[in-house]
């Protein structure tokens, strides 16, 4: 574990004990990250991040990116979500690497060249469902997540705009849309989160041009993942662009008529394994499916060797990681795993839904 990842272990862990409000010295940027606004691509800086003196140090990559910085070691940390063949996920920068240890480092990984990024390689995905709703968009699906240096078994966690001192997870990471909006002009996504682990992701971008941003991308719910926070029906094997309805906000839900808001227990409590509720999965419709490789036509191949069974699978099929047919976002009963996080186990088989060690605050 490097030195600034050492810290940032500290720093967190401090941060939990005291909690997200508690006002430490030298922890807070004059603006948080979710209040700084930048026109795309003229209006970016270099970083957006730089404030000095703070607990966690420097913001790790930068945000001005183009083809000097594109290739398998950008550090770009501005990213994108438009359509099921160009968005982008975040994930680290070195092999192996545990989201918990480097969630306020992560980079972009998107699915087209152009922008500066480095490319998710291909056979990465296993299946994606992107839906355009009237408040959001959302991508969510399997994914090899090995071939973005996640390690394979870490269950992950969530990124956001927030984080416990307000400087975002990756500190500095934006978010760009041109799904908002009829001239097709981008938007900068000022709500979003991203579940990543267990072989599966989900990604949220929230309009903020429409009401309730904040509440349908709730940053606040990080320990009961994709199923909770955006349920949806990815299929592992399948590729799909839907059109749908909104998801009721993460963590409300409807019992015998009366509305109802979930509280997500502490830490300190152990790992969460049951929950009071299933997250309704909102219907979908004008669904088209494709097969990966009319969709991702320009990724790399691996750099890692995968075996020549996962690289040989027909466009669309699904590789190791999740079983076939199962849903990233489909709510179930919790059980415990180990490390202090739970997962959700569906049919028999469990995998993300609910994750998080105790470095992950919202």
């Amino acid at each position: 574990m490097s030195p600034s990842t050492l810290l940032n272990v500290f720093v967190l862990a401090a941060l939990s004990l005291v909690g997200a409000n508690a006002q430490v010295t030298g922890t807070y940027p004059a603006t948080p990250l979710a209040s700084k606004t930048f026109t795309y691509p003229s209006g970016i800086p270099e970083k957006v991040d730089t404030d000095t003196g703070l607990i966690r140090g420097f913001q790790h990559g930068y945000n001005q990116c183009n083809s000097t910085t594109e290739g398998p070691n950008s550090l770009c940390q501005t990213s994108f979500i438009n359509s099921i063949d160009d968005f982008c996920l975040w994930a680290p920068g070195e092999p192996g690497s545990v989201v918990a240890n480097t969630e306020g480092e992560m980079v972009a990984w998107c699915t087209k060249p152009g922008r500066g990024t480095r490319l998710i390689p291909q056979y990465a995905l296993q299946g994606v469902q992107f839906i355009k709703t009237p408040n959001y968009v959302q991508v969510a699906g399997f994914i090899r997540q090995e071939l973005i240096n996640i390690d394979s078994a870490d269950y992950g966690g969530e990124m956001d705009p927030h984080g416990a001192d307000l400087r975002g997870n990756p500190m500095g990471g934006l978010i760009y849309s041109n799904a908002f909006g009829g001239d097709g002009g981008w938007t900068q996504v000022i709500e979003w989160h991203n579940f990543m682990g267990g072989n599966g992701f989900c990604l949220k971008a929230c309009d903020p041009n429409k009401p309730d941003d904040e509440k349908y991308c709730e940053h606040r719910l990080d320990r009961i993942g994709c199923a909770y926070n955006a349920p949806n029906n990815a299929q592992n094997g399948t590729f799909e662009s839907c059109e749908g309805e909104n998801q009721d906000f993460p963590g409300v839900y409807t019992v015998n008529g009366q509305v109802m808001t979930y509280a997500q227990p502490p830490e300190s409590e152990g790992p969460i394994t049951t929950m009071p509720y299933t997250a309704r999965i909102p219907a979908s419709s004008n669904c088209v499916t494709y097969t990966s490789s009319a969709l991702y036509t320009a990724l790399p191949s691996p750099s890692i060797q995968i075996g020549a069974v996962s690289t040989a699978l027909p466009s669309g099929a699904s590789g190791s990681g999740s079983p076939s047919g199962s849903r990233t976002g489909a709510a179930a009963g919790a059980q415990n795993t180990s490390n202090g996080a739970s997962s959700l186990a569906i049919s028999g088989v469990s995998f993300l839904g609910v994750v998080f060690s105790i470095l992950f605050l919202a």
